[in-house]
């Protein structure tokens, strides 16, 4: 564990609850009220909105689980190439999240710009070799005067052994999985690239610890850390499970050449955030150990509605649930 002893814990919440990647996320709520009428006389979802994939129960041994994402406007302005890998990479990761197994994916682009379409399909191109998941079908406007990405994936998982956001227990363990061989992306600063340089079979193995995890129901909840950072993305889950933490900094896998604050807010290429019971929590952190992953216990889940983080004696709020909203889902 390290020592941050000049940590300024005060500059650092302040610095994550005016984080972009966090304060973006606020408009979730509103929308999402929005379906609240016809939210369930339609549906099929065991798991809507809230998680990384809606969990949509269509009988039979596997549930189908659906996502979409949208890639920032900043990224693909930044580099049209990596938005269009980042966008099967974030897709990728929102099934693994949930302990799915990706099968297909479409999606809408939108440019007049020939040469950034040509990018972003290369993108999507290299992303789906790399990953090993098609790319099935879309949509093109080619007569816009910007240019946007938005990218859905099904996936399944079987029945029972989904992951969700929402059912962390008081008293389980936080714990926090990177895979931290990769480096700082060169578009964006807060974009962390382990994939890139890897052999297709060495990134999607790392995927499976996930299913593993699932299947053996071994996690009580988890996420893919995000736009949001870990804490961001720790927030969010709490936020929808109704519970608190307290999280110790010097916990955090974290490299040495990264600033810390910085590696808060980063969004890893492949990262978790888990839940677990203090009986599971090593053999998960095994797992993602062997997997290739630094992975460590960072916390515990409280009954509060505080998210606190602490270095050894200092602790202040990141979120106080009563009050702060991050996206504003609850279950």
């Amino acid at each position: 564990m390290r020592e941050y002893h000049a940590m300024d814990i005060q500059k650092i919440v302040k610095e994550i609850r005016e984080f972009e990647g966090i304060t973006r996320k606020k408009p979730i709520a509103d929308l999402i009220n929005i379906f609240q009428s016809v939210r369930s006389e339609y549906s099929h979802a065991v798991v809507d909105f809230g998680d990384d994939a809606a969990v949509i129960d269509i009988g039979g041994e596997d549930y189908i689980l659906f996502a979409a994402d949208g890639i920032w406007g900043r990224l693909i302005n930044a580099s049209p190439w990596w938005a269009g890998y980042t966008s099967v990479l974030v897709n990728v990761n929102d099934i693994a999240a949930m302990g799915g197994q990706a099968v297909a994916m479409v999606n809408v682009l939108s440019s007049d710009d020939k040469n950034a379409c040509k990018e972003i399909i290369r993108g999507i191109r290299d992303g789906i070799a790399k990953f090993g998941v098609p790319m099935v079908g879309g949509h093109l406007h080619p007569d816009t005067p910007y240019t946007s990405l938005s990218v859905a994936i099904i996936g399944t998982v079987k029945r029972g052994c989904e992951i969700r956001s929402s059912t962390a227990n008081v008293g389980d363990s936080i714990i926090a999985a990177y895979d931290m061989d990769g480096k700082v992306g060169p578009n964006s600063p807060y974009s962390f690239d382990s994939t890139t340089m890897k052999e297709a079979e060495v990134v999607r193995a790392k995927y499976k610890v996930m299913q593993v995890l699932g299947e053996r129901k071994l996690l009580t909840a988890g996420k893919d850390i995000s736009n949001p950072g870990l804490i961001g993305t720790l927030g969010m889950l709490l936020e929808t499970s109704g519970k608190g933490a307290r999280v110790e900094l010097a916990k955090i896998p974290a490299p040495v050449d990264v600033d810390f604050t910085q590696w808060l807010k980063i969004h890893p290429a492949t990262g978790f955030i888990v839940t677990a019971s203090p009986d599971n929590e090593s053999e998960v952190i095994r797992l993602f150990e062997s997997a290739g992953y630094a992975a460590a216990n960072i916390g515990v889940i409280e009954d509060t509605l505080r998210f606190d983080i602490c270095n050894k004696d200092k602790c202040a709020t990141v979120f106080d649930f009563r009050k702060d909203v991050v996206t504003g889902i609850t279950q």
